[in-house]
């Protein structure tokens, strides 16, 4: 995997933390030339400054990703540090504020919609178009469970990010011709704030593998799609979520919860 991604130029959006941080530090690690996108350029430098410090290549761009003129402005920095883009992770996004449907109003609407599912369109745009002059390149999304399910007071979020697997889909029979694979990454219950041990005990409790997600979870399932052994994968979306989407209920409110399931001292 490491030799796919050897000097490979890869963007990373909303890299200044938390999943897109992890993830642009490990393409890093594989040896990947890194560009550490975020809109607050202290998180952005910060990390850049980091992968460099730690023997890698990196350079922060500080871009809204939901505003075209700041995209290209990104992409042109890159072109100009890297002369190319390989892989575009699209990680982005928005999840605040939660507002219940009867509270919501345009404004909150079109900013998380923006943000989520345009910004990952403008970014898209801009990558496609360098990536089919050379012949390939790579592009992952960040989708969620509230994609296929619903989340309270979540509509915009949910439904941009509904958006982002339908995307998904389309962009890869446009592009595949062109040598472009794009799939999408569904993260599940990812713990990027740090809870406390009680916390995670909580919310280990819904989750099939007893625990939430840490981002560097995320972060192989991301190289790996960009990578050569995935080579023949495009148009998908890859669950990484502890096995969430695959129950039908929560572990509190199901027939038989994991209390009831039989100890490893009572099997013969």
């Amino acid at each position: 995997m490491t030799s796919s991604l050897e000097a490979r130029v890869v963007i990373v959006t909303g890299a200044g933390k938390g999943i897109g941080r992890a993830i642009a530090e490990r393409f890093a690690g594989e040896g990947a030339r890194v560009v550490v996108n975020d809109v607050d350029e202290a998180t952005a430098s910060e990390v850049a400054d980091g992968i460099t410090a730690a023997g890698g290549t990196a350079m922060a761009a500080v871009a809204d990703v939901s505003d075209a003129a700041q995209v290209d402005a990104m992409f042109d920095a890159t072109l100009a540090a890297y002369g190319t883009v390989d892989v575009l992770v699209n990680n982005a996004g928005l999840v605040s504020p939660m507002l219940h449907f009867l509270e919501a109003d345009e404004a909150w609407w079109r900013h998380i919609i923006d943000v989520n599912l345009t910004g990952h369109f403008l970014t898209s745009r801009r990558a496609a178009r360098i990536m089919a002059e050379q012949g390939g390149g790579v592009i992952l999304h960040m989708s969620s469970g509230g994609a296929t399910r619903a989340h309270r007071a979540f509509a915009a979020y949910d439904a941009s990010k509904g958006g982002i697997e339908a995307l998904t889909r389309a962009m890869a029979l446009d592009l595949g011709p062109y040598g472009i694979r794009v799939c999408a990454l569904v993260p599940g219950s990812i713990d990027t704030e740090g809870m406390d041990e009680e916390a995670r005990r909580l919310r280990g409790e819904n989750i099939p593998l007893g625990r939430p997600g840490d981002p560097d979870d995320m972060a192989g399932p991301a190289v790996f799609l960009a990578s050569d052994d995935a080579r023949y994968v495009t148009g998908i979306t890859l669950r990484v979520d502890g096995g969430m989407l695959a129950q039908q209920r929560s572990a509190t409110v199901d027939i038989m919860p994991p209390s009831g399931f039989p100890s490893l001292d009572s099997l013969d």
